[in-house]
């Protein structure tokens, strides 16, 4: 997506002359122009120059977007706005004293003006007429864009305060009396500029809040770096950082770049990037991101992302476009917003006609047409949707929640189905094993051996589990000729004959698993996944791999329950396991035994009862990251996952997926009420001005209502950075740390009277019976049993009588 500064935009009308402008060239395929931030956001194959010159064509101006500029931009236009205002109020006091405290309130005037109403006529014509040039912006702006056959708001406003004002010097001539002043209107002209300059100001102030997320992420990163250069450490520009320099981070500075550390440890706040308050610790080989900040510890880190593809510069980058984008829902006021304008104008015309006509009044009728020019506000309409998106994409950043799209934050609003990939995404994503199984005649160190050779190099899950349960303990057999089948298994060859590994139904179609369909049907019972391995014409055996549920899962799903959502689990595991975790995850309903394209295809079904939303966090879940209405990535997910999503979610949390969505509904709330009030204020504020509701409505009270209507919508979007997370992730985090350490314990049984695979079995079973043991590992070739202790077990008498009492001898238990 590529975004260009525009420059002389005043209203929803600039905007969509300036979209329809750039939409008409060959080869667009996407088009926004956001007022908030007078940006315009092109997707499509054609030149920067073409589309500039569409822009300079249309009347207004535009350059490539420069980084970091809008906060600047702000600060700069608001402070030309305040001098403007300033100088109004200063000219506008002495104006608003002569003509209505002296002239209709009898307050004391200048000696020189008490006899002479020729003179104050002659001295407000002058002082309302340095607050039209003060004010000239308006009349240029205005003016320009009738003679291009687009007007704009400035037109509306350049011809209520003009016309007062040209009407006021023609009656100037006729003056004669202090009763003739009071038909003159040069202190309506001077009035309205004012107060639409005070609305402007207001404006810009709110809008220059709904940036703050953006500046905020801007800022976190230092602009200094310490890198080791030549035997020395110097301090140098961010920008200057070079991968693979060596960057020294003292305890409380920032990082400035992303690293991964290579000597030191230290406690590492990364709240602002996801969200989550309490500090992770860090060693060597961990990654560090730019923005983070070291709270302990000295650090010596690589630089592995700088400039532009760090991930902070990813964050910003995604909360710019997404503010640059347009919802679908704002695609009702762009249309009113084009015609709008030219609208006014009519309604003015048949005002002014029809009130000659009533009463033959002039100056009443003027009054009126004039009333209706200056209370219609188009600002209104093009400001609702935008700037409830820019607020609330900007506090989703501080929530560690980044949408890529305005309509990725409308549809996450507008969802009623969820679909939640298991692994890593319901659990922890990192499994462990908890059972061997070996086939008859095989032994159970032949089984692992086999399956860690070949399983290392798989970059799945359940295959790391494998990894790390042999890492350290068996060598690793030389593997050839590596294949791995999507969502099935993998495949090698072992000195000649060949390995497989994988799912029971994989390995099923190859080999006999009934000597193991008893233990396969107890294990995916419990929730486990049996992996199956053989080699070349022998099943091996199986290895039971569990994930432990994440600790808010089950209290994430329970949430979308009860806000209405449909909840749906897609796994590639097989329906008994899928089952069983789905039940104690609480979803609430489950398809298991889904390829990638299955997965997508479950999706498109889906799809046909209600908006999608998409979690995972695998490179096997971009398919249905894509297909579905709203992609979610989990943050700690691949980066293809994340590069296929809608919406990342920094934290990993599936709270943060409910966080997203009931953001998404409060934006769109905030938007439908902006579009509500846009609406309803200028239904009623025109008819109102034209007297058709019995009502006179001076032109000046007008100008105050038109000035407040566009802050009212600003300030009501600013609501949303109010939003807070439904559950104090502080309070979580704190309560994690204070939590007992528990540790994995294992311990070594010397076993005497084991013969066979038989006995094995048997001692195996009994010790995997206790609810004190995670995992028991047992060889009658070594006579002896490694045992895993459960978390916070460690009871070696409960391991001593039930080997005992299976009818063999317990030698010793370290």
């Amino acid at each position: 997506m590529r975004q260009f500064e525009i420059t002389g935009m005043s209203c929803a009308a600039c905007s969509a002359r300036v979209e329809s402008a750039v939409s008409s060239l060959q080869g667009i395929t996407s088009c926004s122009v956001n007022l908030l931030t007078a940006t315009l956001a092109v997707e499509g194959n054609i030149s920067d120059e073409e589309i500039i010159a569409a822009v300079n064509k249309s009347g207004y101006g535009a350059a490539v977007k420069t980084k970091n500029v809008n906060k600047n931009k702000h600060n700069d236009e608001e402070k030309r706005i305040f001098r403007r205002l300033i100088t109004s109020i200063c000219l506008l006091l002495p104006l608003m004293y002569i003509s209505m405290g002296g002239v209709m309130m009898g307050l004391p005037l200048p000696k020189f003006l008490v006899d002479a109403p020729l003179s104050i006529a002659i001295i407000e014509a002058v002082i309302a007429g340095a607050v039209l040039i003060v004010n000239r912006k308006f009349f240029i702006s205005g003016t320009k864009a009738t003679l291009r056959l687009s007007p704009n708001m400035d037109t509306l406003v350049a011809l209520g305060s003009g016309v007062s004002y040209i009407y006021s010097l023609y009656l100037l001539f006729g003056i004669k009396s202090f009763h003739d002043l009071h038909g003159l209107y040069f202190e309506s002209a001077a009035m309205i500029l004012t107060l639409i300059t005070v609305g402007k100001m207001l404006e810009a102030r709110a809008k220059g809040k709904t940036t703050d997320a953006i500046s905020s992420l801007i800022d976190l990163a230092p602009k200094t770096a310490n890198v080791r250069r030549g035997g020395e450490v110097i301090t140098i520009l961010a920008s200057d950082v070079r991968v693979g320099d060596i960057l020294i981070v003292r305890p409380g500075e920032s990082l400035a770049v992303d690293c991964v550390i290579v000597k030191g440890h230290g406690s590492i706040d990364e709240s602002a990037l996801s969200g989550e308050s309490v500090p992770v610790d860090k060693q060597v080989g961990d990654t560090v991101l730019a923005g983070t900040v070291n709270l302990s510890g000295y650090l010596e880190c690589e630089a592995t992302k700088v400039g532009d593809d760090t991930t902070l510069s990813s964050i910003i980058r995604m909360v710019e476009d997404a503010s640059a984008t347009k919802a679908p829902i704002a695609k009702v006021a762009d249309r009113i917003s084009g015609i709008f304008v030219p609208a006014v104008l009519g309604i003015a015309v048949i005002t002014l006609v029809c009130w000659m006509l009533t009463d033959g009044n002039f100056p009443h009728a003027l009054s009126r047409a004039i009333s209706v020019l200056v209370i219609s506000c188009p600002c209104a309409l093009g400001l609702a949707t935008p700037v409830a998106i820019m607020v609330g994409s900007g506090k989703g950043a501080r929530l560690g929640v980044l949408f890529k799209t305005a309509e990725s934050l409308e549809l996450t609003g507008r969802a009623k189905i969820v679909c939640l990939d298991k692994t890593g995404t319901i659990t922890e994503g990192n499994p462990t094993v908890r059972q061997v199984i070996p086939a008859s005649g095989v032994d159970s160190e032949e089984l692992i051996s086999v399956a860690y050779s070949i399983e290392q190099r798989s970059e799945h899950p359940l295959a790391r589990a494998v990894v790390k349960f042999a890492e350290g303990k068996r060598k690793p057999l030389e593997i050839t000729d590596f294949s791995a089948h999507s969502g099935s298994g993998v495949e090698g060859y072992l000195d000649g004959e060949r390995v497989l590994g994988g799912s029971h139904k994989f390995i099923s179609t190859m080999f006999d698993t009934s000597t193991l369909s008893a233990d396969y049907e107890r294990l995916t019972g419990e929730g486990k996944t049996p992996l199956f391995f053989a080699r070349g014409d022998r099943l091996l055996g199986m290895i039971a791999v569990a994930d432990v549920i994440r600790e808010d899962s089950a209290r994430a799903i329970r949430d979308m329950r009860d806000m209405g959502l449909r909840v749906v689990m897609l796994t590639g595991d097989n329906t008994r396991t899928a089952e069983a975790i789905g039940r104690e995850a609480g979803v609430s309903e489950v398809f298991a035994g889904l390829l990638p394209g299955g997965k997508e295809e479950a999706i498109r079904a889906l799809a046909k009862e209600g908006r999608v939303i998409m979690v995972g966090d695998g490179i096997n879940d971009a398919p249905a990251l894509t297909r579905a209405d709203v992609g979610m990535a989990i943050g700690g997910g691949t980066d293809i996952a994340i590069e296929s999503a809608d919406v990342v979610l920094m934290g990993s949390s599936l709270s943060d997926v409910t966080d997203a969505i009931r953001l998404g509904r409060k934006v769109l709330k905030n938007i439908y009420e902006n579009l509500f009030w846009a609406f309803c204020y200028n239904m009623v504020g025109i008819p109102l001005a034209a007297g058709l509701l019995g009502l006179e409505l001076d032109p000046m009270f007008g100008a105050a209502a038109m000035s407040l209507s566009s802050f009212s919508v600003v300030m009501n979007a600013l609501r949303l950075n109010g939003f807070k997370p439904k559950y104090n992730k502080t309070k979580i985090d704190n309560e994690k740390t204070i939590e007992k350490e528990e540790i994995n314990m294992t311990v070594t049984m010397k076993i005497q009277g084991m013969m066979c695979p038989h006995c094995e079995g048997r001692v195996r079973d009994a010790l995997n019976a206790l609810d004190c043991v995670e995992l028991a590992e047992v060889s009658h070739e070594r006579d002896e049993a490694i045992v895993h202790f459960a978390p916070g077990c460690d009871n070696k008498d409960e391991l001593r009588a039930a080997v005992e009492g299976a009818g063999y001898k317990v030698i010793s238990v370290e």
